[in-house]
């Protein structure tokens, strides 16, 4: 049986759960999903410019596990941009930290 999944600390809830191409009804769009937590990888690595090391520190995660979830979160941005699809930003396994205090 597999070890359960470490929850991994993610600082900002989204604001928005679902991005999609303009003029076209999300009930016609496939949907691709986003993990909250790798959206808070994004945000550490590309928004913040925080290196791999730091960003999974602050996340509570290893460095290798932190670079798959970013790839991973990378690739589904990319898939819902390139074939034009429906990005929704779903749960996970993750703590939401207090951003005053964290």
């Amino acid at each position: 049986m597999p070890r359960p999944r470490k929850r991994r600390r993610v600082r900002y809830r989204p604001r928005a759960t679902v991005y999609k191409p303009a003029g076209v009804s999300l009930e016609k769009l496939r949907r691709v999903e986003l993990l909250t937590e790798e959206l808070e990888a994004l945000r550490l690595a590309d928004l913040e410019g925080l290196t791999q090391e730091d960003a999974a520190a602050r996340m509570g995660i290893s460095r290798s596990t932190f670079q798959r979830v970013l790839a991973r979160a990378r690739r589904q941005v990319a898939l819902a941009l390139v074939q034009g699809q429906a990005l929704e930003i779903v749960g996970g396994t993750f703590v939401l930290e207090d951003p005053e205090h964290g």
